[in-house]
């Protein structure tokens, strides 16, 4: 073989395996990942999840972090919509609720239930990121309370609808009482990060539903 044949003949092999290495799938369960970067994000908060550890939980190496869910703010984006889905779709399923006051007790047993369950963290992830975001974090305190605020107002025109079916009495103020159920969710989720136990959570939520317009 004559040398520029052989020079032609490995350039054309080099690219085929450049090709090759592009065009290789990665090799991990994004979803599985995305789940165990909601584990460390959970227990640590925003703030104290480092990369190193998420890297480790997930089992990837940084690249592969940036390839597959971006920058670590990115990444907590997407595991809050994946805590949205997941552990904490009891927030959609109780806006089904045939009334107001089911909607309500349905909300305070599903925080309860999620934030002293033995198999997760304890707490809310979207209350310990919150906790836990520096100055430094400005960007993602901002997007939990856009996303604590869209609870607020998706509670409020659920209270709307029920006041207008004469669900709720005409005096119901639906924005106060929105305000309200959200509030006593978040003390539920702060109170199970200091220790309080899920009976002890329950004989608070029921002293909060005396306070529900009959």
């Amino acid at each position: 073989m004559n040398p520029v044949k052989s020079i032609n003949v490995l350039l054309g092999m080099k690219q085929k395996r450049v090709t090759a290495k592009r065009g290789r799938p990665r090799c991990f369960d994004e979803s599985c990942a995305l789940d165990r970067a909601l584990q460390v994000f959970w227990r640590r908060g925003y703030q104290g999840a480092s990369l190193p550890e998420l890297t480790r939980a997930m089992g990837i190496n940084r690249p592969s972090l940036y390839a597959a869910f971006g920058n670590k703010q990115q990444l907590f984006r997407r595991t809050l919509d994946r805590y949205a889905q997941g552990p904490a779709r009891y927030i959609e399923e109780a806006m089904n609720e045939p009334t107001a006051r089911r909607v309500a007790e349905r909300l305070l047993a599903g925080v309860i239930d999620l934030v002293t369950d033995s198999k997760n963290p304890h707490g809310c992830l979207m209350v310990q990121a919150a906790l836990t975001c520096g100055e430094e974090s400005q960007g993602v305190q901002r997007e939990l309370s856009a996303r604590r605020e869209s609870r607020v107002t998706q509670l409020r025109r659920r209270f709307m609808r029920a006041k207008t079916q004469g669900d709720l009495p005409a005096s119901a103020d639906p924005a106060t009482l929105a305000r309200y159920l959200a509030t006593i969710m978040h003390g539920l989720a702060v109170q199970a990060t200091g220790g309080a136990t899920r009976a002890e959570l329950r004989r608070v939520a029921q002293l909060a539903l005396r306070a529900w317009p009959n």
